[in-house]
């Protein structure tokens, strides 16, 4: 396994996680973090990081989307279809890549050609965050617009609308897609599926940075501080808490082995540490082993090297294909003295700048795949355009 992780200095990095034998008497095997490699591709600050079975892809504040190769341990090359900050990445198995922008765009990639098979205009502002549901055809996007949207991956269209009284700025499912939460500040809210209603509400100290379910009860918090919180998303009670750094954790994320069940945390004092979890919640969990990077982390992901691929693909509908026509037809509902509206209307694929057909004028913000390198020349042949114009 590799841990990997972004940075505010532009730099990703990988970290080999070696186990080694158990020794005469001891109880434990030994973790030890090793430095794999250091990835350079960014121009600004890496703000999300995703990983499949074989590549780690980073979204940036220079607008792209690079990935890496874990198996070759090469760049691989860059996505430049947004305009905006790239806030959120995640796969969806091996086959699709789903990003969300300052754009205000949700875009679905395929993770095989790197192309862009649907762009949705998805929010009017940023959009901050996105899950998708274990099955693979429902996914929830917040923004900065204040509503949280369901999105029907199947047929390739908006679900629902939810109106909120807040911007969110994560909102994650459960394991098991029975329950969701969606993050305002400090608070946590907790959806129930079968009612799309708030069934609690968990408050943390400060504002929450980053959450990751344990079990489909229990939600790991962490915030703008060094300690992590495990709650109880019926009983809305925290179980435990333990100090797991010197400053506030950044990002959290959570993965079982046929023998342990691990959290692992990073923070602004430029640690990676890996936890491992007790059966009963209620207990700390043991520090495995740490890493120090020397740099402000941003975001954290863990590549395990074993994970199979997802053949089934419940994404039909974001292959490219005629649309129908636009279809209006809203209804409201009231849910907890909230307004839900619901959009049944068929989206149509961005085909001027998502490339669908194959007709995107601008190289830089096409659908495909382009290297580092190209991305670099383009550029420079427009500014020296650019510059030729204004003379």
């Amino acid at each position: 396994m590799e841990l990997v992780a972004g940075c505010y200095e532009q730099v990703l990095f990988g970290f080999a996680v070696h186990l080694e034998p158990k020794a005469s008497g001891d109880q434990e095997q030994k973790w030890t973090p090793v430095a794999d490699f250091t990835h350079h591709a960014h121009t600004a600050s890496l703000s999300a990081v995703a990983v499949s079975s074989r590549f780690v892809v980073t979204g940036s504040k220079d607008e792209t989307i690079h990935i890496y190769d874990m198996k070759k341990k090469i760049d691989h090359g860059a996505l430049v279809h947004h305009n905006g900050t790239i806030t959120c990445l995640k796969f969806h198995g091996n086959r699709h890549l789903i990003s969300g922008a300052e754009d205000g765009l949700i875009c679905v990639w395929d993770a095989k050609k790197w192309e862009c098979l649907k762009s949705i205009k998805a929010h009017k502002g940023h959009v901050t965050f996105l899950s998708i549901h274990p099955s693979g055809k429902l996914a929830l996007s917040v923004g900065t617009d204040k509503t949280l949207r369901t999105w029907n991956l199947v047929e390739g269209r908006s679900a629902f609308i939810k109106n909120i009284k807040q911007n969110a700025h994560i909102v994650e499912w459960s394991p098991r897609g029975e329950k969701y939460v969606v993050v305002i500040l400090n608070k946590i809210d907790v959806y129930q599926l079968d009612t799309a209603s708030v069934s609690g509400t968990i408050t943390n100290e400060k504002r929450v940075s980053s959450v990751t379910f344990l079990s489909e009860s229990v939600l790991a918090v962490a915030g703008d501080e060094e300690v992590v919180r495990f709650f109880d998303c019926d009983s809305l009670m925290c179980l435990s808490e333990f100090k797991a750094h010197e400053n506030r954790v950044k990002d959290m994320f959570s993965f079982e082995t046929p023998e342990h069940h691990i959290i692992v945390t990073a923070s602004s004092d430029g640690f990676i540490k890996m936890w491992k979890l007790k059966e009963d919640k209620g207990v700390s969990p043991s520090l495995l082993c740490e890493v120090n990077t020397n740099a402000r982390l941003t975001c954290l992901g863990v590549w395990l090297d074993s994970v199979t691929d997802t053949k089934g693909s419940l994404l039909p509908a974001v292959e490219p294909s005629p649309v129908s026509k636009q279809e209006q037809s809203k209804r409201k509902k009231k849910e907890s003295g909230r307004e839900v509206q619901e959009e049944e209307r068929q989206l149509k694929p961005d085909t001027k700048n998502c490339g669908l057909t194959g007709n995107s004028n601008k190289p830089t913000k096409g659908s495909s795949l382009v290297s580092t390198k190209k991305r670099k020349t383009v550029e420079m042949l427009e500014k020296k355009k650019s510059k030729r114009k204004k003379i």
